[in-house]
């Protein structure tokens, strides 16, 4: 009597194999751009909202608040840091005397460039950024990324997305 094996020859799972290799070698740097563009937008967006949450608090509690990017309790020009929103009742800038901090956005993708044409973003009580408006732009993996985003603050504090993509310095 007969036993008849079943099973994968070698033969098959090399083409197998060749084949898989194959798929994954094409798919690979469309997946890379997936994730450029996906991280992007969630940190756009993250910015947006803790700016947004800035000027709400602003607002709400009558007190000047500020967003900008730490070193040694002070404001830096350093975006790539973790982005800070605190409240900024005694000097300018700097974290001092009752200043509480409201909130911690960071650390960013190290390959990303991230740059505000101001040290910080400040508003007023009334909600106001006088002073502090500017363009904030997020750059993934290089500064002429076309995932590129950037959120634009105007004098009377109003934030909004770009509507095509910037150019990083």
């Amino acid at each position: 009597m007969l036993v008849k094996l079943t099973g994968f020859t070698l033969v098959e799972l090399m083409i197998t194999l060749a084949v898989t290799t194959i798929l994954i070698a094409v798919s690979t740097p469309s997946l890379t751009s997936l994730y450029a563009h996906n991280r992007s937008d969630s940190n756009i967006r993250k910015i947006q909202q803790s700016v947004q949450l800035a000027r709400n608090h602003a607002v709400a509690y009558g007190l000047r608040v500020t967003v900008c990017p730490m070193e040694a309790q002070s404001c830096s020009a350093n975006w790539q840091n973790n982005i800070t929103v605190f409240t900024d009742s005694g000097v300018t800038n700097r974290l001092d005397g009752v200043d509480q901090i409201i909130y911690t956005l960071g650390p960013f993708n190290p390959n990303d460039y991230i740059g505000y044409n101001r040290t910080a973003i400040r508003f007023q009580p009334e909600g106001l950024a006088s002073g502090t408006n500017g363009t904030l732009r997020y750059c993934p993996d290089t500064q002429d990324s076309e995932y590129s985003r950037a959120v634009i603050i105007n004098q009377s504090g109003r934030i909004r997305f770009s509507n095509k993509p910037v150019q990083c310095p």
